[in-house]
This record gives C-alpha cells, sequence and structure tokens, in this order.
C-alpha cells in the first residue's frame, strides 16, 4: 500500500494539506521532521517523528532531519504556559552531539543512497543572518494577524504571563527552515505532531508568498493514555532512549505494563509488523487477555528497535531474575545476580545504622525510596513494601544485619514493578 494508505491505518495521519499525498505517489520526495536539542538523549515522546521519518524512508523517500540548533535558543510556545529557560551555546552544542548519535540508530545515512536520510542544523542558516535583512526578506511575507490567529501564540496572549516576540516569531523562524530546505534541497514536505499544524502551514504559505512554489504536509495525532495519564511518563520522569538514562530493562517494562486497550493502538503505531500480524495478535489478545501476548510483542519489538538484540536480552534476563522465581527466596539470588542486574535502582546507606538497627520507615525514607515517612508509613501499611521478597507490613519492622544479603544488599520492592538494591557501605 501507498505510504498514506499505510500511514493511516497505523492511526499516524491526523492533518493534512491537500495534494500531499498525491505528491508522494509521484515519486521520490524529500520530507523533514524538526526535532529540539533540549537534552542530550530523546525520549519515547520522538518515537513517531522517528516512525515517521523511517516510514517515509523505507517508502524510498528522502528524509531529512532537522536539529534545531537556532530554534532551540528561541524556544517554541507551543502547548506551553510560559517562556522556558534558554539553553547556553556549549549545552546545545553537547545535545545536538547526543541527537545526531540517537537518529543515526534509525535512519539510512549512506550517501550513495538517491534516498539517503541527511541531517541539517538550522543554526547553520541562522548564525550569520542580519536581523534586518531577516525581517525586511521573510518577515514582510506573512502578517501578524496570520500569526495571532494560530492557537499556540493566541492562547499565549490571553494567558497571565503573555508572550514575548523572541517567542512569537518562534513560527515565522521555523517557517524560514521549510522555505530554507524547499529551495536549498528541494524539500516539499514537513511532517511533525498535531500541535504543529500552525508553525507548519506558516512554512508553507511562506514557501508559497516567498518562492511561488507548493509545499505539503501532515500531523500525526498527538499520544494519549486510556486512563488519562500523560503519554511516556512515569513516577521517575520520561522514558529515554539513552539506555544510561532508562535501562532496557526500566523501557521494556513500560511497554509490557501498556493498559489493553493502548497497546492495541500503540502495536500499531510504534511497530513495523504487518497489518495482518497486528490483527492476528489482537485478536488471540482478545480470546485469552492473560498471556498479554499483545504487551509482550510490542515490548519487545519497540526493545529492539531502540536497544537491539541484546538490550532486549538483557531486559528479558533482568525480568526473570526479578519476577519468574518470585517465590525463590532473596537469599537463593548469588551476589553476581544482584551486582549484575540492569533495571534496579541502586542506593547506599550508612553500614552504622544498619548495624545498630533502625526503624523501616526511617529506612525507607533515608534512602531515597520515599520522598518522605509519611508516604513509606502509608504503603507500608497498605501491604505495598518487600524486603527480601517478604512482604514488610510492620511499620515497626527493624532493619539490621540479619537482613543482609551476603553481609552487603537489600533487595526492597515498592509496588509491583519497582525495585531497589541498597548497598550497606
Amino acid at each position: 500500500m501507498h505510504l498514506i494508505e499505510e500511514l493511516r491505518w497505523r492511526g499516524l495521519i491526523q492533518d493534512i494539506m491537500p495534494g500531499t499525498e498525491e505528491q508522494l505517489n509521484k515519486g521520490l520526495t524529500a520530507g523533514y521532521i524538526g526535532f529540539d536539542p533540549t537534552a542530550e538523549s530523546l525520549h519515547i515522546g520522538s518515537l513517531v517523528p522517528i516512525i515517521l521519518l523511517v516510514h517515509l524512508q523505507k517508502a524510498g523517500h528522502k528524509p531529512f532531519v532537522l536539529i534545531g540548533g537556532a530554534t532551540g535558543m528561541v524556544g517554541d510556545p507551543t502547548g506551553k504556559s510560559e517562556e522556558r529557560n534558554l539553553l547556553s551555546d556549549e549545552a546545545l552544542q553537547r545535545n545536538q552531539e547526543g541527537v545526531r548519535k540517537q537518529l543515526e540508530q534509525f535512519l539510512d545515512f549512506d550517501a550513495s543512497k538517491p534516498n539517503a536520510a541527511v541531517m541539517v542544523n538550522n543554526y547553520d542558516w541562522f548564525k550569520n543572518m542580519n536581523f534586518l535583512d531577516f525581517i525586511r526578506d521573510t518577515g514582510k511575507h506573512i502578517t501578524v494577524n496570520y500569526m495571532m490567529a494560530k492557537e499556540s501564540v493566541r492562547k499565549r496572549i490571553e494567558g497571565e504571563s503573555g508572550i514575548s516576540f523572541t517567542e512569537f516569531s518562534y513560527q515565522l523562524i521555523q517557517g524560514y527552515d521549510f522555505y530554507y530546505l524547499y529551495t536549498h534541497y528541494n524539500c516539499k514536505l514537513q511532517m511533525g505532531g498535531s500541535d504543529q499544524w500552525g508553525n507548519i502551514t506558516t512554512g508553507t504559505e511562506l514557501i508559497r508568498r516567498k518562492a511561488g512554489g507548493e509545499a505539503f504536509a501532515f500531523t500525526c495525532p498527538l499520544l494519549t493514555k486510556s486512563d488519562g495519564g500523560k503519554f511516556g511518563k512515569t513516577e521517575k520522569g520520561n522514558i529515554w532512549l539513552d539506555a544510561t538514562r532508562t535501562s532496557p530493562y526500566h523501557f521494556y517494562q513500560f511497554w509490557l505494563n501498556a493498559a489493553d486497550e493502548d497497546a492495541k493502538k500503540w502495536i500499531k503505531i510504534f511497530t513495523f509488523l504487518p497489518k495482518e500480524t497486528i490483527e492476528e495478535i489482537i485478536a488471540q489478545q482478545e480470546k485469552d487477555a492473560a498471556s498479554r501476548i499483545l504487551q509482550k510483542t510490542l515490548a519487545k519489538e519497540l526493545t529492539i528497535f531502540v536497544h537491539g538484540e541484546a538490550g532486549y536480552q538483557e531486559a528479558i534476563a533482568t525480568t526473570e531474575k526479578l519476577f519468574a522465581n518470585q517465590s525463590a527466596p532473596a537469599e537463593s539470588l548469588s551476589i553476581q545476580d544482584l551486582e549484575e542486574m540492569e533495571g534496579i535502582t541502586r542506593y547506599s546507606y550508612d553500614v552504622n545504622k544498619i548495624a545498630m538497627g533502625i526503624d523501616l520507615v526511617s529506612f525507607l525514607a533515608e534512602t531515597g525510596i520515599f520522598p518522605s515517612k509519611g508516604e513509606a508509613r502509608k504503603m507500608v501499611q497498605g501491604g505495598g513494601v518487600s524486603v527480601n521478597r517478604k512482604k514488610a507490613d510492620n511499620v515497626q519492622m527493624v532493619v539490621d544485619n540479619n537482613l543482609l544479603l551476603h553481609n552487603k544488599y537489600i533487595l526492597v520492592q515498592k509496588g509491583k514493578k519497582n525495585y531497589y538494591l541498597v548497598a550497606a557501605d
């Protein structure tokens, strides 16, 4: 099936400009997505644009990755209620290198191929641009009325904090990116999240008015969770693509713990499995929900996509050690098992306090497993804490040397999925 048809059944199309599908069906088309380098690693919120670029390249088209070195200095007002902190040149450079390295995992940059991916940085064409030249040659083509009509701008203007000229100018700068790629690389397509539709259409309008050309665009829906929670967020924060920030185990567990309704939607969006295979997996899940074949397949495909086969095997090994034989006592785990477990949060605690004996609630709060004694006490009383794989529901319980595994470690479980290894140092 053609690209747009493929993306539609996967749930990856929300807004689309007339003529876009016809343009893509004609032959090789260059298209881009921008990534702001706000951190050294991308997180799973960036997976959808990455996957769009992969689909574009798989369909024979040419993907451009735009690193927003310049726009990262300005800040996009979309979806934000107040001005964000701007990054230093050094931080931006460091972040750009991290993002570049990650994107090279997913796209083919082999320049010998006609549809090789290309990475560009908008700082390269903005760094020497004169402000007066920009507002004269570009700003005159887009009216303030047009810019203020965009929802992202209107909300900020009507809000308490307002909007600075810096952020107000963002859509014009992003629009110029599209114009620059159009005129220098014959890039005719921009993709992004549905919240970027206003910025994207500013680019197509600038191309029409300034270059007399025609450009195209489509957006994908913003992801939500069936329980109303924010996609990609856990109590520990973002799920990063960098294994040093989010281990393959925790990455795997995020997808494995997806609700059935979310998993049905996400397996279409985040995997490249064919339609027939996905429909068969969903049918199997509906017959036997306890098998969780949908979540297991989703977690496997995504972990391999981001962390490779080795990362997936590491996640499985950790999962089995932590969950496969819960009835086995913690004492049966070797010191190597404990020290080599990936995806488990580690803390150190004063060996002298353990030797003297300390109440469980204080121990849980002072190690950092819980932010306060009150929260620790509540969780213990509710039966949500285990120590060395034994339920610890007595707030008077004493943590001392008798609990040390191999005279060194205490294994704590909070809730169903959160494990902590505390070393007595």
